[in-house]
């Protein structure tokens, strides 16, 4: 990766593919499908997140016994659940009773899209976009708390996840890297990376679980979507409104101390 001045020289398409196909970024799993690690992305000032420190993934629930042992060889000690009460009473969670892991759930919103009104925006990037200014506008000190979570000592490594993977997993990952200094178009392709997990999902519950792949036939589109372009707009407004991720997470309640704390264990040295 070429510095100039102390920022990332702009990437290529193909560089960004590149860091996305590494074959030690998405974790293979028979029943959990999104399981991805953080590693390997530049920041701005010439370092890159380390590896095998901390992942974002969708249910855990799903995991079989022997998915569960693969994420327990990764060296995860800690387990962040970003789901509702409700999804983790009807579904579960990690298997915390057979596995050494401390076990958090930190719910981000307390009603998915399916149990409550959203409006009619069929446009998938506009529904997005939509959706996510309400999160952060009303849960964004609840990503403060897992962000203070993941900075403290003896937490890491550690994954966090909801349900598919893609929207509170999606922005408190966006908030993670972009306070490390990882530029917004690699944020936003490595959010873009749900969408071939959620492929993966569909091919995989039409065997393995009808009832899960009924589920998503019947889903509306904008639901199940990850267009990166809509974490672009995110990251713009955060930008545009706050300067940056960094500044916007200050503001929500992140000190710099936790930022530093994050910065020691998930960076590379400079």
């Amino acid at each position: 990766m070429t510095i100039v001045f102390g920022t990332v020289q702009a990437m290529s398409g193909l560089g960004i593919s590149s860091l996305l196909d590494d074959d030690r970024r998405v974790v293979p799993l028979f029943a959990v499908h999104n399981f991805r690690d953080l590693g390997g992305y530049p920041t701005v000032d010439g370092r890159e997140t380390r590896w095998r420190r901390l992942f974002r993934a969708d249910g855990l629930y799903r995991l079989t016994p022997d998915d569960a042992r693969r994420v327990i060889e990764l060296g995860v000690r800690t387990v962040v659940d970003l789901r509702t009460d409700n999804e983790v009473k009807a579904r579960g969670t990690f298997p915390v009773a057979e596995h050494d892991v401390a076990y958090h759930h930190l719910p981000i919103i307390d009603a998915t899209w399916g149990e409550t009104s959203t409006p009619e925006i069929e446009d998938v990037v506009e529904f997005l976009v939509w959706a996510y200014r309400e999160m952060l506008a009303e849960a964004s000190p609840r990503f403060a708390d897992a962000m203070r979570l993941l900075a403290e000592s003896d937490v890491l490594p550690a994954v966090f996840h909801c349900a598919a993977g893609k929207d509170r997993t999606g922005i408190l990952s966006a908030l993670v890297l972009g306070s490390l200094g990882v530029p917004d178009d690699i944020i936003a392709a490595d959010y873009g990376l749900t969408e071939r997990a959620m492929q993966r999902l569909v091919v995989w519950a039409r065997e393995h679980q009808p009832e899960l792949a009924d589920v998503y036939a019947r889903m509306p589109a904008r639901f199940a979507a990850a267009d990166p372009r809509a974490m672009k707009v995110i990251l713009s407004d955060i930008s545009s409104t706050h300067g940056s991720v960094r500044n916007f997470v200050h503001e929500i309640g992140v000190d710099d101390d936790t930022i530093s704390s994050l910065s020691r264990s998930l960076l590379t040295s400079p």
